[in-house]
């Protein structure tokens, strides 16, 4: 008569891993045991932690300067005034070159006269020649008129075209739509070729940079989750993570922990914040980033 033989399972433990155990029913009545693969533990998906400042995207903010050394004769706007795009902003002394216009506009008048003359003495001279009455030499000379007068009449032409241009460039309009967030220069100044003259920004288009430690680079991805933060606001913004750049850089703003080193390189992480124009340009504000997945017991990336 045949006896059943059991063997106990065994449980493995090897740190936080557990394996499992299988029982089988073999026919003659042995019962087997087989040990599975141990299931690695992961932990939860962190986040990356950081500081950031409102920026306004590419484009968005411009510096309007002047390709003209003059006196500012008219500011036309102050800060916070709201401007469209090719809206007149400041007015330059042009006094000069207006007057020089009107000169140059009445020597092409004087120009077209004269060409009109030595095209009807060139026409009778052609007339001679043909009726054997005139000389060759007289046709030449009457031609070389000609084109001398018409030369000056382009010349005086160009000349309106330069001036035009110059009186144009005393005249700064909008280059974008936007707020006047900065005024560089009064009335009555006196500015070099190209001095700032005005700081110009569309603050329905703002961002925020977020400068993540290099250590933590590997765990950010785009279209992350993102909270953002303002001292001395209750609320939070939304976003997302937009753009990684392939590179570090230098860290831009001071940790205001002091235990944080400031010489660190880090990776200016763009986010799109929903709402951002609640946030003023330029504010620094605190950043938390949902991170990728976590690291088994044996600290692989997954």
């Amino acid at each position: 008569m045949n006896k059943k033989v059991i063997i106990p399972a065994l449980l493995v433990v090897a740190g936080a891993a557990s394996a499992a155990v299988a029982l089988r029913q073999r026919t003659d009545g042995v019962v087997t045991c087989r040990a599975t693969a141990a299931v690695p533990h992961r932990e939860a998906p962190s986040r990356v932690v950081a500081e950031g400042r409102v920026s306004p995207r590419p484009g968005a903010e411009v510096v309007v300067g002047t390709d003209l050394a003059g006196t500012v004769t008219d500011l036309l706007v102050k800060e916070k005034d709201r401007v469209t795009r090719g809206q007149l902003l400041v007015r330059l002394d042009a006094s000069v070159d207006e007057r020089a216009l009107e000169q140059a506009r009445a020597k092409v008048v004087e120009a077209e006269a004269d060409l009109r003359l030595a095209e009807a003495e060139r026409a009778r001279a052609e007339q001679l020649v043909a009726t054997a009455v005139g000389s060759r030499q007289a046709l030449d000379r009457a031609e070389r008129d000609r084109d001398g007068a018409a030369a000056r009449k382009t010349t005086a032409e160009a000349e309106v075209r330069r001036l035009q241009a110059v009186i144009a460039k005393s005249r700064i309009t909008a280059p974008i739509s936007g707020v006047v967030t900065l005024r560089h220069v009064e009335a009555g100044e006196t500015v070099e070729r190209g001095a700032r003259l005005l700081t110009i920004a569309d603050l329905d288009r703002l961002r925020i940079e977020a400068e993540i430690d290099e250590a933590d680079a590997g765990r950010v991805r785009l279209g992350a989750a993102v909270t953002v933060r303002a001292e001395g606001d209750e609320g939070a913004w939304r976003g997302t993570v937009e753009e990684i750049p392939d590179s570090v850089t230098p860290r831009r703003l001071k940790p205001q922990d002091p235990a944080r080193p400031s010489d660190t390189r880090v990776l200016l992480v763009k986010v799109a914040v929903k709402e951002a124009a609640a946030l003023k340009l330029g504010r620094r504000v605190d950043v938390e980033i949902e991170g990728g997945e976590g690291r088994d017991l044996q600290g692989a990336h997954r």
